[in-house]
């Protein structure tokens, strides 16, 4: 029986010089990459450019000698091209930009539970996007946000948990929700709906 080598030492070998050893980096993850990138994009041939650009991705990388996630190489892979693919869909408009419209409404994209692959991506990048924008709000803010948006207390629960009047709560509320507007709007971020 042939003994596998480990990705880490493969990763290695590429690093020293040893082509081969990329060779058979690709061949060994190949399917579960190709996989995952057309379950999301559902298109052979884009299918194929994305993973070409993952793998020019991680060669460069490791040219540089920037890569670091020593024994988890396929997660890292499987990263590259999960960014790939956000990339793809941003390009070609099938993530269309935020106007700061009044009408729109940020959390109603994370309460759909019927996603197909494509928008069930996307979610996961929204849910990424907005906690790192809720982080940039005042603490007060972002602790009634959090209350009712991810606990889904209500105002009056809120109050009690604060220790504020619930007057305040839907202050503190509204005030986060025009700061989430106003972060958005400044940095150009592009959300879906």
């Amino acid at each position: 029986m042939e003994l596998q080598i480990e990705d880490s030492e493969l990763v290695r070998d590429y690093i020293s010089g040893d082509e081969k050893a990329l060779e058979i980096l690709i061949n060994r993850h190949n399917q579960r990459i190709t996989s995952f990138i057309y379950s999301k994009v559902l298109d052979r041939d884009i299918t194929e450019d994305i993973f070409q650009d993952t793998f020019i991705k991680v060669i460069k990388t490791l040219k540089r000698g920037r890569y670091s996630e020593e024994g988890k190489f396929l997660p890292w892979v499987m990263r590259i091209s999960h960014n790939l693919i956000i990339d793809h869909f941003r390009k070609n408009k099938r993530m269309p930009m935020f106007e700061g419209n009044d009408d729109f409404n940020i959390f109603s994209v994370i309460g759909d539970d019927k996603l197909n692959a494509e928008k069930q991506l996307i979610k996961d990048q929204i849910d990424t996007d907005l906690r790192e924008l809720i982080e940039e709000l005042p603490d007060d803010q972002k602790e009634v946000l959090l209350m009712r948006i991810y606990k889904d207390m209500s105002f009056k629960e809120i109050s009690e948990n604060t220790g504020v009047s619930i007057n305040t709560a839907l202050g503190r509320m509204r005030y986060a929700l025009i700061n989430l507007r106003k972060i958005i709007e400044k940095n150009n971020i592009v959300l879906t709906n």
